[in-house]
């Protein structure tokens, strides 16, 4: 075999190694990439449901503001009610009377029992009802002080109510905030895990093209070869037929001038001989 097509062998051997190589690292590259691909979107999903979590979070905080902010307005007017009503109590407190409620009401039903019970003249009963209005004038200034501290105590009772409600928002809210910031910074973190996953990605992609655009060229040059192999082999068997042609007609010419040799000597010639005399129309009786 001639030193070129050996060469041409070898380096086919290498290339075909090569292109086997290349095919078992893109079948990895391949598996790689599509990994990282599901990866990808396995982290932007979480990262979508921590934005959800976080949206669901601000939103709770927003409705728990509202309410915080409404029961602070209501304190606000609970007490104003309760300053104008300790003013009223205050102004009430000056025109309390020096005797006890209970002096003046049993003062009070004393008179409107004898009134009841009592036959009077005109005269009379008109004397014991000028006796019982200021009595029931200074009777009603406890009632209304009652009243009022009745209101009071109502108005506190609701301030506490509101107040403690409004603990309660601003406590819910703070957790609210605070969980919000903190699923914020995961989906931060979630979305630059994701951002390194499809760099990562896009890279062993790029280099799987690369690797696909160098298996295709290694598959040329094997082609290439393959065309050269068989071109200097054809060319060799065209070379060893018109030898060998050369070598028969070297033999033939050989044996035709044996052959010549016998018969002028009147030798007996050979079946070959006499088949190639034959044919350059040499008969054996010449």
């Amino acid at each position: 075999m001639p030193e070129k097509i050996v060469e041409l062998d070898l380096e086919l051997s290498i290339l075909k190694e090569q292109k086997n190589k290349n095919y078992l690292e893109l079948d990895k590259l391949v598996e790689r990439r599509d990994k990282l691909n599901q990866q990808f979107q396995e982290q932007r999903t979480e990262a979508q449901r921590l934005k959800d979590e976080r949206d669901k979070a601000n939103e709770e905080v927003k409705q728990l503001k509202q309410e915080r902010s409404e029961a602070k307005a209501r304190m606000r007017d609970r007490i104003q009610d309760l300053k104008n009503l300790r003013q009223e109590v205050g102004a009430l407190i000056k025109r309390k009377p020096s005797r006890s409620f209970q002096s003046l009401q049993e003062e009070f039903e004393g008179i409107e029992w004898k009134i009841q019970t009592t036959h009077l003249n005109l005269e009379d009963e008109k004397i014991l009802v000028e006796q019982v209005k200021p009595i029931e004038t200074q009777i009603n200034v406890y009632k209304k002080l009652d009243q009022l501290h009745q209101r009071i105590e109502a108005l506190e009772s609701q301030l506490k109510a509101f107040e403690t409600k409004g603990k309660l928002c601003h406590e819910r809210l703070t957790a609210q905030a605070r969980k919000s910031q903190e699923t914020h910074q995961k989906m931060l973190a979630k979305i630059e895990e994701s951002r390194k996953t499809r760099a990562e990605a896009d890279a062993v992609h790029q280099l799987l093209l690369q690797t696909r655009e160098k298996t295709k060229q290694i598959r040329e040059e094997i082609d290439g070869i393959v065309r050269q192999m068989r071109c200097l082999k054809e060319d060799m068997r065209r070379k060893e037929s018109i030898e060998k042609m050369q070598n028969e007609e070297t033999i033939r010419s050989k044996i035709e001038k044996q052959a010549r040799e016998k018969l002028k000597h009147g030798e007996k010639l050979n079946w070959q001989e006499f088949q190639i005399l034959a044919e350059k129309g040499v008969g054996a009786q010449d």
